[in-house]
């Protein structure tokens, strides 16, 4: 059973308004009730000569607006599917949006914000002064951190993962997949529960300097389901059980 006030689940937190609660790893902010279970994963993961560090923990809302209105701006690269730049300026306000969603979040709608969810690369794979891309060419098999991702496949496939699961692990027609992007199991599921498009729309659409704001909201219960909502057969199937009864905050 779920209970989202073990972690005080707050709208504030929902929506990446929240830093109380985050600590450093790795020199990047995560929600401190991951801090242990992660380090978990980091040392099994240095027992099998991985380095596994977090290049990306809790992004706050004005953080992940400035990153959606640089986007729709043409200010940001825009990628297609196979991560390739696409133009920004052939692209009409939908397909602008549709682009801009396939690699990023809507501010409010990032898991990110819940400080429960990490992006992950192999340190130990690469120079000190690589630049982590996030890309897929990066985390496929035969990719620089392909290998800790490989390993990583064997220890979620064998309930070794610390509570952690990948959210975006295949491609629903949604948000391209994103082998790097971790996420915390009983922390994210009691995020998961409590969070609805209500909420979010309230939120964008008080935020006048939104770029896009009105198709975005305009087009949200599709957004929604299409691209913030995570299925429950995602999470390890604890979580999952639990998640079938979800209710609004």
């Amino acid at each position: 059973m779920l209970n989202p006030n073990r972690y005080n689940i707050s709208r504030d937190l929902l929506l990446g308004r929240d830093e109380s609660v985050m600590s450093l790893l790795d020199g990047v902010p995560v929600h401190q009730e991951i801090v242990a279970p992660l380090t978990a994963l980091k040392t099994s993961a240095a027992n099998a000569g991985f380095d596994l560090r977090v290049v990306s923990g809790f992004r706050s809302f004005d953080r992940q607006l400035a990153i959606w209105n640089a986007k729709a701006a043409g200010q940001r690269q825009l990628l297609d599917d196979a991560g390739q730049l696409l133009d920004w300026a052939s692209l009409s306000e939908p397909e602008l949006i549709t682009a801009i969603l396939r690699w990023s979040a809507l501010p409010g709608a990032s898991r990110h914000h819940w400080g429960s969810d990490v992006d992950v690369y192999d340190a130990a794979a690469v120079s000190a002064d690589y630049h982590v891309q996030l890309t897929p060419e990066e985390v496929t098999d035969a990719g620089v951190f392909g290998p800790m991702h490989k390993w990583l496949d064997g220890e979620f496939a064998a309930g070794r993962g610390e509570g952690f699961f990948r959210p975006y692990n295949v491609d629903r027609g949604g948000i391209a997949p994103e082998r790097w992007h971790l996420s915390y199991a009983p922390l994210a599921a009691e995020c998961d529960v409590v969070m609805q498009a209500e909420l979010l729309y309230e939120a964008l659409q008080q935020q006048s300097d939104l770029r896009l704001r009105d198709i975005v909201l305009k087009e949200l219960p599709n957004i929604y389901q299409r691209y913030i909502a995570v299925p429950t057969s995602c999470y390890p199937p604890v979580h999952a059980q639990a998640l079938n009864g979800r209710e609004p905050l």
